[in-house]
């Protein structure tokens, strides 16, 4: 693998981060978020950990609330009306958080990589606006030329595929989804990495530790963004 651009080295040729967990932690916004849009809209208590996981879409996680919260699945309209309110409810909460912060060597990983000529892009669960309303923040939405969303397709490894294309349709070529890493805190990530044929890289910043991952059979486990992937040392802010 080479990296496109006037400098030799290896390392794949784009990089595809998971958002919450991965790059940030909102410090419980996008929980108290949903919260607010059931209690808003149907004046029940929602809590999206009782009936959701790390690493399903935004969309899958406002149907499983639906369902444990009122009894039912959500007609179309209704789940419009949730992932509206939800968003709309966001941005306040993301910017009041106490507790959001950027994850250790996240920002100086994405600033290297793009020094070196490496795509960079989001591959997350959360719906587009979402993801960016979480990196906003952080100042950190300048740094991704192109993503795969929640908002794309419920199913992870669909969503990364479609992510792969668009760096694809950047460079004016198709990629080798073996020419990409794919890097995540969850099985769920890991196993979509795999799903499309992608170097997947596990990072144990968010709810799983290293063990956990493990277990889902990624390529590398990473402690956190600080530590070296294979083929990217040069870009870590702690090198091996």
């Amino acid at each position: 693998m080479t990296l496109v651009g006037d400098l030799e080295s290896t390392g794949p040729v784009a990089i595809l981060l998971d958002v919450d967990g991965t790059l940030i932690s909102t410090g419980g916004a996008g929980a108290r978020s949903w919260r607010w849009a059931f209690d808003t809209l149907y004046a029940v208590p929602a809590d999206i950990g009782a009936f959701s996981e790390s690493g399903m879409t935004d969309p899958d996680v406002a149907r499983g609330t639906f369902r444990g919260a009122l009894g039912r699945d959500p007609t179309e309209r209704e789940l419009a009306r949730v992932l509206a309110a939800y968003l709309q409810r966001l941005p306040h909460e993301v910017a009041t958080s106490e507790g959001y912060t950027v994850l250790p060597g996240a920002e100086h990983l994405i600033r290297r990589l793009s020094e070196r000529g490496c795509l960079v892009g989001v591959v997350t669960g959360a719906l587009e606006a979402a993801a960016h309303i979480k990196l906003t923040r952080a100042d950190l939405n300048r740094f991704f030329a192109f993503g795969g969303y929640g908002s794309d397709s419920s199913d992870r490894a669909e969503l990364t595929r479609r992510a792969i294309e668009r760096a694809g349709a950047i460079l004016g070529r198709r990629i080798d989804a073996a020419d990409v890493y794919v890097v995540g805190d969850t099985p769920n990530d890991i196993a979509a990495a795999r799903a499309v044929g992608a170097v997947s890289v596990g990072v144990a910043s968010g709810h799983y530790g290293v063990d956990d991952l493990r277990r889902a059979g990624p390529d590398v486990v990473l402690h956190s963004l600080e530590d070296p992937m294979p083929g990217l040392e040069w870009a870590s802010a702690r090198p091996g």
